[in-house]
């Protein structure tokens, strides 16, 4: 198992949970709990006894933007600019944080449990996430604007694919806060529950997809991302039938058709 110094990183049965550990500064994004970050989700979807993962925050946030700290250091000269991922930096040097939405893009189903504000990056990166539960006392918003940037790590796409456009323009254009009883965050989650559900909600929902057989569902879930915004039908199909008929001769598919035959619950591990 990895060992992380802003990240943690548990395992309870098919289930990983990654935490966001910095709960002092509100889970604050450096380049160290990125790097991490992303190096823990790869380690999760390479490990064949995981089979979802949710990524939430210790304490009161779940991720508060990045490390404002961080860019005064730099902004002063009194920290250089570095080339690799370190801490108190806005992300690292490759800037914008493109490594955070593509992994999470390739990686097994991950489920964000979102438990307090979820600001900048914080909520770029939960929108880059496969499905998005909020407790009561989330807090959403896409500051960027408000300190003279754009959004990073895939936001323009996600924001507007989960909320809409409109919704997405509302938000990114005004960089608002907005609590989990806004409109607008009810477009940003699957569900919104009372705080002390939240993590049962999340597992219950991560155990749930991690007891299906691990390839067929990875395989689902990279084709519903891929193909939820394309146009043209013919690539859609013929993804879909690259695929498909490969899986009919794997074993989870025959352990369903063998517990259909017997009339029971298949077991796929």
């Amino acid at each position: 198992m990895p060992d992380f110094e802003q990240l943690l990183y548990t395992q309870d049965g098919r289930v990983v949970t990654l935490t966001l550990n910095r709960p002092e500064r509100l889970n604050a994004w450096t380049g160290i709990m990125e790097t991490e970050l992303i190096r823990a989700l790869r380690h999760a979807s390479d490990d064949d006894s995981v089979g979802c993962i949710v990524i939430t925050g210790a304490g009161r946030g779940f991720c508060s933007g990045a490390d404002v700290g961080g860019w005064a250091k730099i902004q002063s000269g009194e920290v250089r600019r570095p080339d690799r991922a370190p801490a108190l930096v806005m992300s690292d040097a490759r800037e914008a944080s493109p490594n955070v939405p593509l992994t999470l893009f390739e990686a097994k189903p991950v489920i964000a449990a979102i438990n307090g504000p979820a600001v900048g990056i914080g909520l770029t990166m939960a929108m880059a996430c496969d499905i998005r539960i909020a407790s009561d006392r989330a807090r959403f918003s896409a500051r960027f604007v408000r300190v003279g940037l754009v959004p990073e790590c895939g936001g323009t796409h996600n924001i507007a694919a989960v909320a809409g456009i409109e919704s997405a323009l509302e938000l990114i254009l005004t960089g608002r806060i907005i609590n989990a009883t806004d409109p607008l965050a009810q477009k940003l989650v699957s569900r919104i529950v009372p705080h002390d559900e939240l993590l049962p909600t999340a597992y219950a929902l991560a155990r749930e997809i991690a007891s299906g057989p691990t390839d067929p569902v990875w395989l689902a879930k990279r084709l519903v991302r891929r193909n939820a915004a394309e146009q043209d039908m013919h690539r859609v199909v013929a993804g879909e039938t690259q695929i498909f008929p490969q899986l009919k001769d794997k074993p989870a598919h025959r352990e369903a058709v063998s517990a259909f035959m017997e009339k029971r619950e298949p077991n796929f591990h």
